[in-house]
Protein backbone atom coordinates (compact mmCIF):
# COMPACT_ATOMS: atom_id res chain seq x y z
CA UNK A 1 0.00 0.00 0.00
CA UNK A 2 1.45 3.41 -0.98
CA UNK A 3 -0.65 5.55 1.32
CA UNK A 4 -1.84 7.67 -1.61
CA UNK A 5 -5.54 7.44 -2.43
CA UNK A 6 -5.28 9.37 -5.67
CA UNK A 7 -2.71 11.06 -7.91
CA UNK A 8 -1.34 14.32 -6.55
CA UNK A 9 -3.14 17.44 -7.74
CA UNK A 10 0.22 19.22 -7.68
CA UNK A 11 2.33 17.09 -10.05
CA UNK A 12 5.75 16.33 -8.49
CA UNK A 13 7.53 17.42 -11.68
CA UNK A 14 6.11 20.94 -11.32
CA UNK A 15 6.54 21.50 -7.58
CA UNK A 16 9.88 23.25 -7.66
CA UNK A 17 9.07 25.53 -10.59
CA UNK A 18 5.60 26.39 -9.35
CA UNK A 19 7.05 26.99 -5.91
CA UNK A 20 9.49 29.51 -7.34
CA UNK A 21 6.69 31.09 -9.36
CA UNK A 22 4.57 31.36 -6.23
CA UNK A 23 7.35 33.06 -4.28
CA UNK A 24 8.06 35.59 -7.04
CA UNK A 25 4.35 36.26 -7.49
CA UNK A 26 3.87 36.83 -3.77
CA UNK A 27 6.74 39.32 -3.87
CA UNK A 28 5.06 41.24 -6.70
CA UNK A 29 1.77 41.31 -4.76
CA UNK A 30 3.50 42.71 -1.68
CA UNK A 31 5.54 45.32 -3.59
CA UNK A 32 2.51 46.61 -5.50
CA UNK A 33 0.44 46.61 -2.34
CA UNK A 34 3.01 48.76 -0.54
CA UNK A 35 3.38 51.13 -3.50
CA UNK A 36 -0.35 51.76 -3.90
CA UNK A 37 -1.56 51.48 -0.31
CA UNK A 38 -4.19 54.10 0.39
CA UNK A 39 -4.15 55.49 -3.16
CA UNK A 40 -7.30 56.51 -5.01
CA UNK A 41 -5.80 57.47 -8.37
CA UNK A 42 -4.10 55.51 -11.15
CA UNK A 43 -0.34 55.30 -10.87
CA UNK A 44 2.27 55.98 -13.52
CA UNK A 45 2.16 52.40 -14.81
CA UNK A 46 -1.64 52.50 -14.93
CA UNK A 47 -1.66 55.70 -16.96
CA UNK A 48 0.96 54.26 -19.28
CA UNK A 49 -1.32 51.30 -20.04
CA UNK A 50 -4.63 53.18 -20.17
CA UNK A 51 -6.48 55.94 -18.39
CA UNK A 52 -9.19 53.96 -16.52
CA UNK A 53 -12.69 55.18 -17.32
CA UNK A 54 -16.14 53.66 -17.54
CA UNK A 55 -16.14 54.15 -21.31
CA UNK A 56 -12.94 52.40 -22.35
CA UNK A 57 -14.79 50.10 -24.76
CA UNK A 58 -17.89 50.42 -26.91
CA UNK A 59 -20.31 47.76 -28.19
CA UNK A 60 -19.87 45.04 -29.23
CA UNK A 61 -16.64 44.71 -27.24
CA UNK A 62 -18.29 46.18 -24.17
CA UNK A 63 -20.76 43.28 -24.26
CA UNK A 64 -17.83 40.86 -24.39
CA UNK A 65 -16.26 42.60 -21.41
CA UNK A 66 -19.54 42.42 -19.46
CA UNK A 67 -19.93 38.72 -20.24
CA UNK A 68 -16.36 38.04 -19.11
CA UNK A 69 -16.90 40.10 -15.96
CA UNK A 70 -19.97 37.98 -15.13
CA UNK A 71 -17.73 34.93 -14.77
CA UNK A 72 -16.21 36.59 -11.71
CA UNK A 73 -19.53 37.63 -10.19
CA UNK A 74 -21.06 35.37 -7.49
CA UNK A 75 -23.54 33.69 -9.85
CA UNK A 76 -21.06 33.19 -12.67
CA UNK A 77 -18.27 32.06 -10.36
CA UNK A 78 -20.55 29.58 -8.60
CA UNK A 79 -21.60 28.12 -11.95
CA UNK A 80 -17.98 27.68 -13.05
CA UNK A 81 -16.98 26.06 -9.76
CA UNK A 82 -19.99 23.76 -9.85
CA UNK A 83 -19.18 22.70 -13.42
CA UNK A 84 -15.54 22.04 -12.52
CA UNK A 85 -16.45 20.07 -9.38
CA UNK A 86 -18.98 18.01 -11.33
CA UNK A 87 -16.35 17.22 -13.95
CA UNK A 88 -13.88 16.10 -11.28
CA UNK A 89 -16.45 13.84 -9.65
CA UNK A 90 -17.40 12.33 -13.00
CA UNK A 91 -13.71 11.57 -13.47
CA UNK A 92 -13.75 9.98 -10.00
CA UNK A 93 -11.23 12.44 -8.63
CA UNK A 94 -12.56 13.79 -5.32
CA UNK A 95 -9.15 15.23 -4.46
CA UNK A 96 -9.30 17.37 -7.58
CA UNK A 97 -12.84 18.46 -6.67
CA UNK A 98 -11.58 19.57 -3.27
CA UNK A 99 -8.82 21.58 -4.94
CA UNK A 100 -11.34 23.35 -7.20
CA UNK A 101 -13.26 24.61 -4.18
CA UNK A 102 -10.23 25.20 -1.95
CA UNK A 103 -8.13 26.83 -4.66
CA UNK A 104 -10.80 29.26 -5.80
CA UNK A 105 -12.05 29.94 -2.28
CA UNK A 106 -8.63 30.55 -0.76
CA UNK A 107 -7.63 32.86 -3.60
CA UNK A 108 -10.80 34.94 -3.32
CA UNK A 109 -10.45 35.11 0.47
CA UNK A 110 -6.85 36.28 0.09
CA UNK A 111 -7.80 39.07 -2.32
CA UNK A 112 -10.59 40.18 0.02
CA UNK A 113 -8.16 40.39 2.93
CA UNK A 114 -5.55 42.22 0.86
CA UNK A 115 -8.10 44.78 -0.30
CA UNK A 116 -8.82 45.71 3.29
CA UNK A 117 -5.12 45.85 4.18
CA UNK A 118 -4.01 47.88 1.15
CA UNK A 119 -6.99 50.23 1.03
CA UNK A 120 -6.60 51.30 -2.59
CA UNK A 121 -9.84 52.59 -4.10
CA UNK A 122 -11.32 53.42 -7.48
CA UNK A 123 -14.41 55.56 -8.21
CA UNK A 124 -15.10 56.25 -4.55
CA UNK A 125 -13.95 55.30 -1.08
CA UNK A 126 -16.27 52.28 -0.96
CA UNK A 127 -14.72 50.57 -3.98
CA UNK A 128 -11.59 48.75 -2.82
CA UNK A 129 -9.62 47.77 -5.89
CA UNK A 130 -6.28 46.09 -5.10
CA UNK A 131 -5.93 43.27 -5.99
CA UNK A 132 -8.60 42.36 -8.54
CA UNK A 133 -10.70 39.52 -7.14
CA UNK A 134 -12.28 38.77 -10.50
CA UNK A 135 -8.88 38.30 -12.14
CA UNK A 136 -7.59 36.24 -9.24
CA UNK A 137 -10.61 33.94 -9.27
CA UNK A 138 -10.61 33.12 -12.98
CA UNK A 139 -6.83 32.68 -12.99
CA UNK A 140 -6.99 30.36 -9.98
CA UNK A 141 -9.71 28.24 -11.54
CA UNK A 142 -7.77 27.99 -14.81
CA UNK A 143 -4.65 27.01 -12.88
CA UNK A 144 -6.52 24.27 -11.02
CA UNK A 145 -7.95 22.85 -14.24
CA UNK A 146 -4.52 22.95 -15.88
CA UNK A 147 -2.90 21.20 -12.91
CA UNK A 148 -5.53 18.47 -12.99
CA UNK A 149 -5.10 18.05 -16.75
CA UNK A 150 -1.32 17.87 -16.36
CA UNK A 151 -1.62 15.07 -13.84
CA UNK A 152 -4.19 13.06 -15.75
CA UNK A 153 -2.33 13.38 -19.06
CA UNK A 154 0.99 12.53 -17.44
CA UNK A 155 2.70 15.58 -18.90
CA UNK A 156 6.34 16.20 -18.12
CA UNK A 157 7.85 19.30 -16.58
CA UNK A 158 8.18 21.33 -19.77
CA UNK A 159 4.77 20.48 -21.22
CA UNK A 160 3.10 20.73 -17.84
CA UNK A 161 4.54 24.13 -17.00
CA UNK A 162 3.70 25.37 -20.49
CA UNK A 163 0.07 24.30 -20.05
CA UNK A 164 -0.25 25.74 -16.56
CA UNK A 165 1.34 29.09 -17.42
CA UNK A 166 -0.60 29.37 -20.67
CA UNK A 167 -3.89 28.75 -18.84
CA UNK A 168 -2.98 31.37 -16.24
CA UNK A 169 -1.94 33.90 -18.87
CA UNK A 170 -5.00 33.49 -21.08
CA UNK A 171 -7.52 33.56 -18.23
CA UNK A 172 -5.79 36.41 -16.43
CA UNK A 173 -5.45 38.47 -19.61
CA UNK A 174 -9.11 37.95 -20.55
CA UNK A 175 -10.52 38.92 -17.17
CA UNK A 176 -7.92 41.63 -16.65
CA UNK A 177 -8.84 43.23 -19.95
CA UNK A 178 -12.51 43.16 -19.01
CA UNK A 179 -11.88 44.76 -15.61
CA UNK A 180 -9.76 47.57 -17.02
CA UNK A 181 -12.06 48.09 -20.01
CA UNK A 182 -15.09 48.44 -17.73
CA UNK A 183 -13.22 50.82 -15.45
CA UNK A 184 -13.59 48.47 -12.48
CA UNK A 185 -9.85 48.17 -11.80
CA UNK A 186 -6.52 49.77 -12.54
CA UNK A 187 -4.07 47.69 -14.61
CA UNK A 188 -1.86 47.18 -11.55
CA UNK A 189 -4.89 45.82 -9.66
CA UNK A 190 -5.22 43.21 -12.37
CA UNK A 191 -1.53 42.32 -12.14
CA UNK A 192 -1.87 42.00 -8.38
CA UNK A 193 -4.88 39.70 -8.74
CA UNK A 194 -3.10 37.54 -11.30
CA UNK A 195 -0.04 37.20 -9.11
CA UNK A 196 -2.20 36.44 -6.08
CA UNK A 197 -3.64 33.42 -7.89
CA UNK A 198 -0.16 32.30 -8.96
CA UNK A 199 1.02 32.53 -5.35
CA UNK A 200 -1.97 30.99 -3.58
CA UNK A 201 -3.12 28.20 -5.91
CA UNK A 202 0.07 26.06 -5.95
CA UNK A 203 0.34 26.40 -2.16
CA UNK A 204 -3.27 25.30 -1.79
CA UNK A 205 -2.69 22.32 -4.08
CA UNK A 206 0.30 21.29 -1.98
CA UNK A 207 -1.76 21.52 1.21
CA UNK A 208 -4.59 19.48 -0.33
CA UNK A 209 -2.12 16.73 -1.32
CA UNK A 210 -0.42 16.77 2.06
CA UNK A 211 -3.70 16.61 3.98
CA UNK A 212 -5.15 13.87 1.77
CA UNK A 213 -1.98 11.77 1.94
CA UNK A 214 -1.79 12.11 5.71
CA UNK A 215 -5.44 11.12 6.09
CA UNK A 216 -4.99 8.14 3.79
CA UNK A 217 -1.89 7.06 5.68
CA UNK A 218 -3.71 7.22 8.99
CA UNK A 219 -6.62 5.20 7.61
CA UNK A 220 -4.23 2.61 6.17
CA UNK A 221 -2.47 2.32 9.51
CA UNK A 222 -5.76 1.85 11.32
CA UNK A 223 -6.79 -0.83 8.86
CA UNK A 224 -3.57 -2.76 9.37
CA UNK A 225 -3.96 -2.67 13.15
CA UNK A 226 -7.54 -3.91 12.91
CA UNK A 227 -6.46 -6.88 10.78
CA UNK A 228 -3.89 -8.02 13.31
Amino acid sequence: MTGRSAPAVLPPSLRVWLGLTAVLSALVVVVLGVLYAGHSEPGTVDRWVIQPTADSVRPPWRNVALATDFLGEPAGAAALVLAAVTGCLLLRSPRAAVLVVAGAGTTVATTTLLKSLVGRTIHGDDNLSYPSGHTAFLTALALVVALIATGRLGLGRTAGMSLVLAAALVSGAAMGWAQVALGAHYPTDVLGGWCTALAVTPATAWLVDRTADRTTGQMAGTGRRERR
